[in-house]
């Protein structure tokens, strides 16, 4: 027998190989979920024996729908409950609001329908462009701080910068504040030396979903790829830029890193609390005493920014981001500026904006000349041509890499945040954005906008017909991969 399993070895784990497959095609087709993501995981388990079953075992759980994150314990504190409805919107300064949104008041009660996201007006933002800009005012904000730090990132690496921050988080911890700290177990780079240090000098520090050994499963896939810090519950930041060198472009040996961060003050700040407790509610065992000082109360200002906190992942019912845009794009009148560093949209992205374009509506793209992701760069320009088609105008940033995640729409409505343009972050990742329904600031991306096309090279569509055979064959290849990356 033993000679019969040496001699067949091969024969016998294709076997087992396509018995394993078949078990995860009969699951998938049984989930109903998208036809062109169900056919690529189809095509991957028939086609790449072994590594299409390591593909869909790492990247092919769906947990939203297994509902294995539970929010309900900080939700369900009376506290946080009493802080929702103190935000709750009030119909008639929603008329007020409604003067000048026209229909972009639809995204306002999309999000509120979809999570119950309150808009709220007493706010103050500082539009951050760069790395160098966000930590000069978050280390000034740490500092500063008097009762309690909060970090969620997806990656934060001990080096200059990044040691920087987190010492001073243990500084801050050991004159007694309260500090806390997430991060993506996959995304981070943090030595057990600094960690020690973390845990020595008093900071909460726990890893995003552990991907040790055992533990390497589906898990691997659903990251958390928000970038939030929280200062006393007055000040918040939220946007694209982690916390690492290679986010600064003073002496940055990678090159120029263009990226665009926010800074918060106000009742938007109490949203994001409440997403940052509800990830620590998830990572700790540690049930919190929700108190009132994580929700100080704030001071009314005259010039008031209206924002929205949208939050996006496996523990949402809804695609809430991916909604968002496609509403944004769908309501947009003049204009649609979007940003992004990972293009590989979904078909009603692709069909928005389309539709938007032949409408009359400007539409441009600006997507990194040179990406980090081999795949994620051939994926893109596999979209293009649907793009420029209908003349849309696709830009590639050559200045350095952009990785900046905004949209601008009509000189009204814009967003920042930490969501990509791609399926990952429509669909699989924890992801976070600020809806602005301001004109100031809206018309300041507008400009940052503008700025970067000078330093990018638009797409001629002639000439992009006209490519190789090669790359066409690379896009066609990495286009089959897109709903896995």
């Amino acid at each position: 027998m033993l000679d019969f399993i040496k001699e067949n070895i091969w024969n016998i784990l294709i076997v087992l190989n396509y018995v394993i497959a078949a078990s995860a095609v009969i699951t998938i087709l049984l989930k109903n979920i998208n036809p062109t993501k169900t056919l690529s995981y189809i095509i991957v388990l028939v086609f790449f024996p072994f590594l299409g079953i390591v593909v869909y075992y790492l990247f092919g759980q769906e947990y939203r729908k297994t509902k294995i994150f539970n929010r309900k314990y900080i939700l369900n504190k009376n506290v946080v409950k009493s802080i929702k409805e103190e935000l709750e919107f009030n119909r008639k300064e929603l008329e007020k609001v409604d003067r000048y949104l026209e229909d972009k008041v639809k995204l306002v009660k999309l999000i509120h329908c979809n999570e119950n996201e309150p808009l709220t007006l007493n706010n103050k933002i500082d539009l951050l462009k760069n790395g160098d800009i966000k930590f000069e005012y978050l280390i000034e904000d740490i500092k500063s701080a008097e009762h309690h730090i909060h970090f969620e990132y997806y990656i934060i690496k001990d080096d200059t910068i990044g040691t920087q921050v987190l010492d001073l988080l243990c500084e801050k911890a050991k004159e007694g504040l309260e500090v806390r700290l997430i991060y993506d177990d996959v995304g981070t780079s943090i030595s057990n030396k600094m960690k020690s240090k973390l845990t020595n000098s008093g900071v909460l520090h726990h890893p995003f979903m552990p991907v040790l050994f055992s533990g390497l499963t589906g898990k691997m896939n659903y990251r958390n790829h928000r970038k939030i810090a929280i200062v006393d519950g007055k000040i918040g930041y939220v946007g694209g830029i982690n916390v690492a060198d290679n986010y600064l472009n003073d002496n940055n040996s990678k090159g120029y890193w263009r990226d665009t961060h926010l800074r918060i003050e106000g009742d938007a700040v109490k949203s994001l609390q409440i997403h940052f407790l509800s990830s620590w509610d998830f990572v700790s065992t540690e049930k919190p005493s929700i108190k009132k000082t994580y929700f100080p109360e704030i001071k009314p200002r005259k010039t008031k920014v209206p924002l929205q906190i949208v939050a996006s992942g496996p523990d949402t019912d809804w695609a809430n981001i991916m909604e968002i845009i496609l509403t944004a794009i769908s309501t947009a009148n003049d204009y649609v500026y979007i940003t992004t560093p990972y293009f590989v949209p979904n078909d009603e992205i692709i069909s928005a904006l389309q539709i938007a374009a032949k409408t009359g509506v400007d539409v441009r793209l600006i997507i990194p000349e040179k990406s980090d992701s081999w795949i994620v760069k051939h994926a893109s320009n596999s979209y293009l041509d649907a793009l420029l088609k209908t003349d849309i105008k696709v830009y590639k940033y050559n200045k350095g890499f952009v990785h900046a995640k905004t949209i601008v729409v009509d000189d009204v409505f814009s967003s920042v945040g930490t969501s990509n343009m791609d399926y990952r972050s429509f669909n699989i990742n924890f992801e976070i954005n600020t809806l602005i329904y301001d004109k100031k600031n809206s018309k300041l991306l507008k400009e940052h906008f503008l700025e970067d096309m000078k330093n990018s090279t638009q797409v001629n569509y002639d000439t992009y017909l006209k490519r190789s055979k090669l790359d066409k064959v690379k896009e066609s290849y990495c286009r089959l991969w897109s709903p896995l990356i």
